[in-house]
């Protein structure tokens, strides 16, 4: 009887887990050795050669589902902290974000900050679930200076 509950249990765990898996996408935030030009002016929506850019985030997806999105951030620089935050944004192409000039970065409340992860330190690793609904979304470094040396992308929720 209780191999039976184990069983039963064990297939209802199979059966219910596609439910909370939700979707993972792997970040990675780099930079050329920390450089930065302080003049830059590469941020979303600016027409911009981003082939110049000095810093990145690169995403392993450009679409997913909507739901339960993770993710997975790793700081692939070897001496400069970067974090990444996630705001909506109604068109990748048009958008701009609003920029504080005199502070060198996004103002997160005015772009409908959804969450982020926080200053990581070169090598480290963090994470971030948000249950998102279809759209457009921008993530980004909002360490002064590295949203305008090309620390940005985008990613389509459908």
């Amino acid at each position: 009887m209780r191999l039976l509950r184990i069983g039963l249990a064990l297939t209802m765990l199979a059966v219910a887990a596609p439910a909370f898996a939700g979707t993972t996408v792997n970040v990675k935030l780099w930079d050329k050795d920390g450089d930065m030009n302080p003049d830059a002016k590469m941020g979303m929506g600016m027409p911009a050669n981003m082939s110049m850019a000095m810093m990145k985030i690169q995403l392993d997806k450009k679409i997913v589902p909507a739901g339960k999105v993770t993710f997975d951030v790793t700081n692939a620089s070897k001496g400069t902290v970067h974090e990444m935050i996630v705001v909506p944004v109604a068109d990748p192409k048009k958008t701009t974000l609003p920029y504080v000039s005199n502070e060198n970065r996004v103002d997160e409340d005015a772009a409908g900050h959804l969450g982020e992860v926080s200053e990581l330190d070169p090598g480290k690793t963090g994470s971030l679930t948000l249950d998102l609904k279809p759209g457009f979304y921008a993530v980004f470094c909002n360490i002064p200076d590295h949203f305008m040396n090309g620390m940005w992308a985008t990613i389509k929720v459908q």
